[in-house]
């Protein structure tokens, strides 16, 4: 029985490695991912593959190559992506980094606030760009705007938007619960066949949507016309009912999916 247990154990042992080391490595591309330090984290997994292929081969002079272009790296990402660690260690910290979604009743909180915010800007005619990360990190994003980093509330967003305000040009990234930050700069749209009178602020719901799979709530400052960007398109809204709708089918049911 005792031989057979350790005979079992000796063909689970590197099963069981092997799927650990490819969990951690999976926590770590998501620790990465909208950052900086993401690509070349994927250039060093091809390093590693060929380093794995080395010592397969027995070719011992590229073997040490590779071994000290790895002590070096090391170091290296730790000096370059200070930044990028300090988020991610931030996030672990908040019990982020392991929670996949939110909650649904978290999620309903934030789309309500974010309702209310953009109909009492629509009826003031502020123009607003409020983009919500999804499963596409934001951070490049996030970091070229004004770090916030508070919980998301309507008289927060409408604070920001306020033609008063310093960082009123630009749009806001909610990342979770969060405001993570404002006065953020989003590409504009590639596509020519929309119409010369579209703003800036549209072609820039467009472009984020585009390369990353965020919502975008719009309000126009021409029209007070509110609406909503999701995979290079706009969404019409009529109401702050048919907008809580919106983005309850986007955000809520896309997080049940995904789970």
């Amino acid at each position: 029985m005792g031989m057979n247990f350790l005979q079992l154990w000796s063909i689970m042992k590197p099963i069981c490695e092997i799927l650990i080391l490819w969990w951690v490595f999976y926590r770590i591309l998501l620790f990465f991912q909208g950052t900086r330090a993401f690509q070349v984290l994927k250039g060093i997994t091809y390093l590693a593959i060929m380093f794995l292929v080395a010592q397969l081969l027995g070719l011992h002079t590229l073997n040490w190559l590779l071994m000290q272009f790895f002590a070096i790296s090391i170091l290296a990402m730790v000096i370059l992506f200070q930044q990028e660690l300090r988020q991610g260690l931030a996030r672990l910290g908040r019990g982020h980094f392991f929670n996949l979604f939110l909650e649904e009743s978290d999620l309903l909180a934030g789309i309500q606030e974010i309702s209310d915010a953009a109909f009492k800007l629509s009826d003031k005619k502020t123009g607003a760009l409020i983009a919500i990360e999804r499963e596409t990190k934001l951070t490049m994003y996030v970091e070229s705007g004004v770090q916030i980093d508070a919980i998301v509330s309507s008289e927060l967003t409408q604070a920001v938007f306020k033609h008063e305000s310093p960082i009123h040009d630009g749009g806001v990234v909610l990342c979770g619960q969060r405001l993570a930050a404002a006065a953020c700069l989003f590409p504009l749209t590639d596509n020519q066949n929309l119409s010369k009178i579209i703003g800036t602020r549209h072609r820039a719901a467009l472009g984020l949507t585009e390369h990353t799979d965020a919502v975008v709530v719009l309000v126009s400052e021409e029209t007070g016309e509110v609406s909503v960007a999701c995979d290079g398109k706009f969404i019409p809204v009529t109401g702050i009912e048919r907008l809580q709708h919106i983005l309850k089918d986007l955000l809520i049911v896309h997080s049940k999916v995904k789970k």
